[in-house]
């Protein structure tokens, strides 16, 4: 595949991790690896799930944080691996756009909606995001880790770089989770158990 062809496809690897997990040594494992640059940020994350979504095998997200404001539309399927992905950007300067968002979904047939709050550590390298984050959405919270590949030049070439970070970190090789969040968290869902790390 050529780059033009990933530009709109995300490939992660996503894991759950237990409450015991050693985040100070996972911390310092990624330092030693030179990011670019380091990020602590909240982040709230609101799903919706229209009539053609969910016949079509997508959800649309509305992401807030001090730093910016998307409207995404996510691939749903049986692995998170490799999917759709395509951001819009909305920008901060205009505030909140809640409202808009709901209206717009609205109009497209809005079959259910969910918001998940995330604390998120991430690291930036040329190659690859690597992130943990807790995410809680009413009584339930789940913390995971996830390889995110941005350089993609072919698929192969960007789970070589998933490879080289979870054998740096020690993950490769661990189960990881092949479900989305929103499938994670809410029984409208389809559910599967989550297999847990550390």
């Amino acid at each position: 595949m050529e780059m033009d062809d990933l530009r709109f496809t995300e490939i992660e690897h996503k894991f759950i991790v237990s409450d015991g997990f050693d985040l100070a040594r996972f911390r310092q494992t990624l330092d030693d690896l030179g990011p670019t640059r380091t990020n602590n940020i909240r982040v709230r994350d609101r799903y919706y799930l229209t009539e053609h979504g969910a016949a079509r095998g997508f959800v649309i997200r509305h992401r807030l944080d001090a730093e910016l404001q998307q409207l995404t539309i996510k691939s749903l399927g049986i692995d998170t691996e490799v999917r759709t992905e395509v951001n819009l950007d909305l920008g901060s300067h205009a505030g909140d756009q809640t409202a808009q968002v709901e209206s717009f979904v609205e109009c497209l047939g809005l079959a259910w909606s969910g918001t998940i709050h995330k604390d998120v550590n991430v690291w930036y390298y040329p190659e690859c995001e690597v992130v943990h984050y807790v995410a809680a959405a009413e009584s339930l919270r789940i913390t995971c880790v996830e390889f995110e590949a941005t350089q993609k030049d072919s698929m192969q070439s960007a789970l070589a770089t998933l490879d080289r970070f979870e054998r740096a970190t020690g993950f490769f090789g661990q189960p990881r989770s092949r479900v989305s969040l929103p499938q994670l968290f809410f029984p409208s869902f389809p559910q599967r158990r989550p297999a847990t790390v550390g």
